[in-house]
């Protein structure tokens, strides 16, 4: 599956690293917004030994429509910002790539138009695409559903300059019924990503962690979804899409 990258932040660059390590996919390209390691090869940037091409561009000197033309994919990964669908997502959805957004966050107006996209293509938004985080969510829905009197408190740590709540930690809130205003924030150091669901029962509690330890975990969930992406139809699809089957007695 050949694959566009768009955004080459530090979690950009660790989701290349296990894409590059992949022999099932094929980095064509990534697509920044800074003009800094324009036209470098991301093996050679990252140090991995690789044939694949995965050369650096500048949005401001190349356009998405240019790269699709002189280097088509089958998927675009956006893990650059909420407003980097505009920029990709009409000439990719024209031309039936997949679009596979990592975005922690976006208003109204983005999620009107990734449903807008997915009528013309395969369309997957998360959050969080870590496949850990999303097993945490499945297994939380499926326990408060057992017990929908139980007591919940939703807990995230992010490294110290991550603004606003974590976008995960609203959509474990919102799937469990608990208030936005009553997940509980920690900012501090380096801290990867940690989300903890507590459970209080009469008598004991249960506790569900998921912790991020490196930035390449989203590189995996990146594959995962991009594999059981494959041979979906046009739609719009989240985690608990790909997940369900998986659970199927």
């Amino acid at each position: 599956m050949k694959i566009g990258l768009i955004g080459f932040g530090k979690t950009g660059k660790s989701v290349a690293s296990i894409l590059l390590e992949n022999k099932k996919f094929s980095l064509e390209w990534v697509l920044r917004q800074s003009k800094v390691l324009e036209h470098r090869s991301v093996p050679e940037f990252l140090g991995i030994e690789s044939e694949e091409p995965g050369l650096i561009y500048s949005s401001s000197a190349t356009t998405v429509e240019e790269l699709l033309e002189k280097h088509p994919v089958d998927a675009i990964i956006d893990f650059s910002s909420n407003e980097g669908i505009y920029t990709y997502g009409e000439s990719a959805a024209q031309k039936n790539i997949k679009i596979i957004s990592a975005i922690s966050h976006y208003e109204e107006n983005e999620l009107k138009l990734l449903k807008k996209l997915s009528h013309k293509t395969t369309v997957f938004w998360s959050p969080n695409i870590t496949l850990g985080v999303n097993y945490l969510l499945f297994a939380a829905k499926f326990l408060k559903k057992i017990a929908p009197w139980v007591d919940i408190e939703v807990n995230e740590e992010h490294f110290k300059k991550k603004q606003g709540t974590s976008g995960t930690a609203v959509k474990i809130a919102e799937a469990l019924d608990v208030e936005k205003e009553n997940i509980n924030s920690v900012r501090a150091g380096g801290i990867v990503g940690k989300h903890e669901v507590i459970f209080g029962f009469p008598y004991q509690t249960v506790r569900l962690i998921h912790e991020s330890i490196s930035r390449e975990a989203f590189g995996n969930g990146v594959v995962f979804v991009a594999e059981n992406l494959k041979d979906k139809e046009k739609g719009l699809y989240n985690f608990e899409d790909i997940l369900t089957p998986y659970f199927a007695v």
